[in-house]
């Protein structure tokens, strides 16, 4: 029988000039349907991942079941027809991206990840990175694996098969001990849900609580929200936890580790209203914005956002520098990726298509305006464009983290380091290129006050990962290195 073919997903511009974290994981436990709360949490996780989403779920009666889909979740698990072939107590979830331009995956590479075992069925989901994937891949397959997708995710399955282990909780942390790189799991068998995180806790996972006996693993706190859960804890870095009958119980199955979560978390990737390490998201970036004007001062007449990620940055800015907070930009909302290849008259109207400037308001004035990053700068330039055509007198940039000038490793979609702007030219260069009247980042000690590190970055063992501005390491990228990647140092934590 002949396969459909994949669908292609064509990426706006202003999309592909920005960093994209590349899934999120959601599992419950414990309640009627779970199936139908997995869905509910993965919908308010689709920030980090909009092309195609999947669930497993498991029921006494039915076995376990699965459902796999490209598209928003809003398209998919809110269908009754399909939500009803997923019944059971237990379901664990996954949202991913594509790599920006290029044809979808198969379905075949949509999570979980499902395997049987010797002592039953287990799936799996998985938000990070293996920097070891490739090396993995080879020796297993060299040991008669035999491999469904392109995902690093599923050496982790197979890891499990060789095992010899008793539990599936033994198992997945004795393949984890393999792995290299960034992970947060949220795995499941006929009767447990089970959380991970690696040693380092690079990536976010959190424990909710819900109705009397019921239990949340979310890559972020917003989806318990959604559900009505209760935040508890996160998920320590190196700890496993597995839950069942209304108990959770943890472990340390890893080598103790100094945590370097990753910081664009705090700067981007996660939503606003999340809470990360007992803090507020929208705070941090808010406190971004204040931190830019003590260090960027400039004088101007509006402080303008580009939406959204910008707009907690700005009222930071506006709220420390005095200078009146305005929306001189608006996003249309409905503007999302597409199946449908938009002709070239469409594609060269750019980000037009996303972005529109209220000339009113911007008419003349000296307007600051503050995004989170700059990546290949392209987008940057489009938008000054823009807001000088609708009369603007100045156009300062603001930028809400340091210059990106290395690619991640770790579980987010990031351009070659070639494509880079920062990684290709000096600050002044870069002002310059994009044709704006000045351009300034925020430091990375002014990023790590804003984040709560009131001295700042500790250079000797830095508190965060923040290899995609300094250049350094925690997880040496052993498959990038076998390719000739060269890395400016390594600083691991011990």
């Amino acid at each position: 029988m002949t396969q459909p073919a994949s669908p292609v997903f064509y990426s706006h511009p202003f999309d592909d000039d920005k960093l994209k974290e590349e899934c999120g994981v959601f599992g419950v436990i414990g309640v009627t349907d779970a199936a139908n709360f997995v869905a509910l949490g993965l919908h308010a996780l689709q920030h980090r991942g909009q092309e195609a989403g999947g669930i497993v779920a498991h029921d006494p009666a039915h076995g376990f079941n699965s459902a796999h889909r490209f598209g928003y979740v809003r398209d998919n698990f809110t269908k009754a027809s399909l939500m009803e072939t997923l019944p059971g107590p237990l379901a664990i979830g996954h949202v991913r991206y594509s790599t920006a331009g290029k044809k979808a995956a198969a379905i075949r590479d949509v999570q979980p990840f499902f395997g049987e075992f010797s002592m039953g069925g287990a799936a799996i989901a998985h938000n990070g990175n293996l920097t070891n994937a490739e090396s993995l891949r080879h020796e297993l397959i060299d040991h008669g694996a035999i491999f469904q997708s392109s995902s690093d995710s599923e050496c982790i399955i197979h890891l499990m098969a060789r095992s010899y282990q008793k539990t599936h909780a033994d198992r997945i942390a004795d393949a984890l001990r393999r792995c290299e790189g960034a992970f947060s799991v949220v795995a499941m068998t006929r009767s447990k849900l089970i959380g991970v995180r690696d040693p380092l806790g690079v990536r976010p996972l959190v424990l909710g609580r819900i109705g009397d006996n019921g239990y949340v693993l979310s890559s972020e706190t917003c989806a318990l929200d959604i559900i009505g859960a209760h935040f508890v804890r996160e998920i320590e870095p190196g700890e496993m936890v597995v839950i069942q009958d209304g108990k959770v119980d943890s472990s340390r199955p890893f080598h103790n580790a100094t945590p370097r979560f990753c910081i664009f978390e705090h700067v981007y990737f996660s939503r606003p209203d999340s809470i990360i390490g007992g803090r507020s998201v929208y705070e941090t970036r808010r406190q971004i914005g204040v931190e830019l004007a003590r260090e960027a001062p400039v004088e101007a007449d509006l402080v303008c956002p580009v939406p959204d990620s910008g707009t907690p940055a700005a009222i930071g800015f506006s709220q420390e520098s005095g200078i009146p907070f305005a929306l001189g930009i608006t996003r249309n909302q409905y503007m999302g990726r597409t199946f449908i290849e938009p002709t070239e008259q469409i594609r060269n109207m750019g980000v037009r298509l996303k972005l529109n400037v209220n000339r009113s308001l911007v008419k003349g004035k000296r307007v600051i305006l503050v995004d989170d990053s700059v990546v290949r700068g392209t987008t940057s330039r489009k938008i000054k464009e823009m807001i000088l055509e609708a009369g603007a007198a100045e156009v300062h940039f603001r930028i809400a983290s340091p210059p990106t000038a290395w690619p991640c490793f770790y579980g987010v979609d990031t351009p070659d380091r070639s494509k880079l702007l920062a990684a290709k030219m000096s600050e002044d260069e870069m002002r310059e290129w994009i044709g704006v009247d000045s351009l300034k980042f925020i430091s990375l000690d002014g990023l790590y006050r804003a984040a709560g590190e009131v001295n700042g970055r500790n250079d000797a063992c830095p508190q965060y990962c923040d290899a995609c501005f300094s250049g350094e390491y925690p997880v040496a990228p052993a498959d990038q290195l076998a390719r000739g990647f060269e890395m400016k140092e390594m600083k691991a934590a011990e």
